[in-house]
């Protein structure tokens, strides 16, 4: 490792490169340094092909396993054994356009799948890979508007997607709402399984959830998951940040370390997702109050995440966005691929977390970046991330782990979020670069990412299910049956000023957990509707607004009162699993990227809540 002085002039050499990159981008001869809008569309095929080489690998070799072994060409049992490969790539072969392998795929899932079987499965990772493939396929298969609806298609995947929803309800059979973290299929919660979930586990369920509540208009998925978040919330700290993990039955945190990585991250994503495809404002509060505290206390914190980016796009704070994503690819550049974990106060991988497991997040926040700024340094970014992929990580059937990104030692597996969202947004990326024909930018709706990066859209059933009579003129559905009537002047009087007096009188400890049956309307009251709350009392705080405060507790939360020393700062917040990167100073990230001043003027700060 060379000296300080080596060091300062690698970082000086760095920001100068930056400013010669920003100023070639800027030529009009090309969309970036070296990427022409024809190259754009010959990276765009590349992508496809990408694509198919790893899909028809699955689909030869591993089919109906779950996963694909991509250097040995065989397959494996990973969740649940039921196609889990084929059923996260579903909508990606829809929005390629294959007309015929999406049918194809549709219809052997529809008549070969089933949930009845005695298999445990994680609560978190089926409703993200399998509940919200199957969800995301139904909206496409059923529906004209997409150009790709399947004539013979009857609702079979919208079906398995109840039948699986169902089969995991058991998990939140908890004293707080939080459910466990996994739940057999067929006998649900062992007696002997853990009471410990982790954050993102239990907050990271409300699209899917609730997507299926709006679609089969039995709101007791939603209700489930909306309780599990308000579980989580109000056990925050009086900094308003959540700790890694907790006990499901005494609501006390077990991972008291406050972050935004590992076993947290997609409960911030969650937060502000289910606001703009739903319109529940109370996810919007908890999301403002939760992104402000960690801008606050966590930006400067060691760990940070490289789905962050893309994150902040979405929440409109771009600029901050924008200094953390060339952070990331600054490490990118040096090995080819993002380790687990890196720390820029050595500028050395971080022990025991060398691996790249073919990760989506980078790639995702580089695609949100170039949507929003149409900044051509981000096709040049998209350019060396395929480059890195194919000579890296391209194997005879597939694309391998990557085990140590230093030395590029791979591994014989390749995760199924592969196909379902890397090269999604890579393949999105140049799309959008070449002029987009696709169902996300031409299509009829707008298009939420869930965080396996499947498409769900903004459509009126799922969008505005829940507005009921919040306005004169708005259409509402009888509770006796399905049709609509126009609401009356009264009507929305009267039940806006229901909303009123709920929202200044509820309680979240007066919630009484009672089981769940499927015609539980209790949801309906317990929640208020996004059109029913606006106008009132915008200057409460969120708690206030809803009535949610913190739980009672004999623990004592407090934070650290000095800041600890950079050598204590790594070793207290090394990572216990993947992925992150370690930054010791963001102002040493400034000064790489841009050479500029941070004028962020944060204090460093990591909770705990004990």
């Amino acid at each position: 490792m060379a000296g300080g002085g080596a060091i300062h002039r690698s970082l000086l050499l760095y920001s100068l490169l930056q400013l010669v990159f920003i100023l070639l981008s800027s030529l009009p001869t090309a969309l970036a340094d070296g990427v022409s809008s024809v190259e754009a569309k010959h990276l765009r095929d590349e992508v496809r092909e990408m694509f198919y080489h790893a899909f028809d690998g699955y689909m030869n070799n591993a089919f109906p396993l779950d996963e694909l072994r991509p250097l040995s060409c065989q397959g494996e049992d990973t969740l649940g054994g039921y196609a889990l490969t084929l059923i996260d790539s579903l909508d990606t072969l829809a929005l390629l356009g294959d007309r015929e392998r999406f049918t194809s795929s549709v219809e052997w899932i529809g008549k070969n799948l089933q949930f009845d079987i005695n298999k445990t499965v994680s609560v978190f990772e089926t409703s993200i890979r399998v509940l919200g493939g199957l969800l995301s396929a139904h909206l496409i298969a059923s529906d004209y508007a997409t150009g790709m609806r399947i004539p013979s298609y009857d609702n079979q995947l919208l079906n398995l997607a109840e039948d699986l929803a169902r089969r995991m309800l058991p998990a939140f059979d908890t004293p707080t709402g939080i459910p466990f973290g996994s739940v057999n299929l067929l006998y649900g919660v062992d007696e002997h399984e853990s009471k410990i979930t982790s954050t993102a586990g239990g907050g990271t369920l409300t699209l899917e959830f609730g997507v299926l509540s709006r679609l089969t208009n039995d709101p007791i998925f939603e209700q489930v998951t909306k309780n599990a978040v308000r579980g989580l919330w109000a056990r925050r700290s009086r900094l308003n940040l959540v700790g890694a993990h907790i006990n499901v039955f005494t609501g006390e945190w077990t991972q008291k370390d406050a972050g935004i990585g590992t076993s947290i991250d997609s409960f911030y994503e969650y937060l502000l997702k289910a606001y703009l495809l739903f319109g529940d404002e109370e996810y919007l509060f908890i999301f403002q109050e939760a992104y402000a505290a960690a801008m606050q206390y966590l930006y400067n914190d060691p760990c940070l995440q490289a789905f962050w980016p893309g994150l902040q796009v979405l929440a409109g704070d771009i600029d901050p966005a924008v200094r953390t994503h060339a952070a990331f690819f600054s490490v990118w550049k040096r090995y080819g691929f993002t380790p687990e974990g890196f720390n820029l106060a050595t500028l050395n991988v971080q022990s025991g977390q060398k691996s790249y497991p073919l990760r989506p997040e980078l790639i995702e926040s580089t695609y949100w970046l170039f949507k929003a700024t149409r900044d051509p340094r981000y096709l040049d970014v998209g350019r060396d991330m395929i480059a890195s992929l194919q000579y890296g990580a391209r194997c005879p059937c597939g694309y391998c782990h990557i085990t140590d990104v230093e030395s590029h030692q791979i591994e014989d597996h390749m995760e199924s979020f592969f196909l379902a969202e890397t090269v999604k947004y890579l393949w999105l990326l140049f799309d959008l670069a070449s002029g987009p024909d696709n169902l996300v930018e031409n299509g009829p709706y707008k298009y939420i990412f869930s965080t396996e990066g499947h498409l769900l859209p903004a459509t009126p059933q799922i969008s505005l299910a829940r507005e009921h009579c919040s306005y004169f003129g708005a259409y509402c559905k009888k509770s006796s049956d399905t049709k609509q009537e126009s609401c009356s002047k009264s009507e929305a009087s009267m039940n806006f000023q229901e909303a009123a007096n709920a929202s200044s009188t509820s309680s979240y400890g007066s919630w009484v957990h009672r089981g769940y049956s499927s015609s539980d309307s209790s949801f309906l009251e317990s929640i208020n509707p996004s059109g029913l709350i606006k106008g009132v009392c915008p200057g409460l705080s969120h708690g206030q607004r809803y009535g949610i405060s913190y739980v009672a507790s004999t623990e004592t939360i407090h934070t650290q009162s000095s800041s600890p020393s950079p050598e204590d700062k790594r070793e207290n917040n090394a990572a216990e699993n993947p992925p992150l990167v370690l930054v010791s100073d963001i102002r040493a990230i400034n000064a790489m990227t841009f050479g500029g001043n941070d004028h962020h003027d944060q204090k460093s700060s990591r909770e705990e809540l004990e």
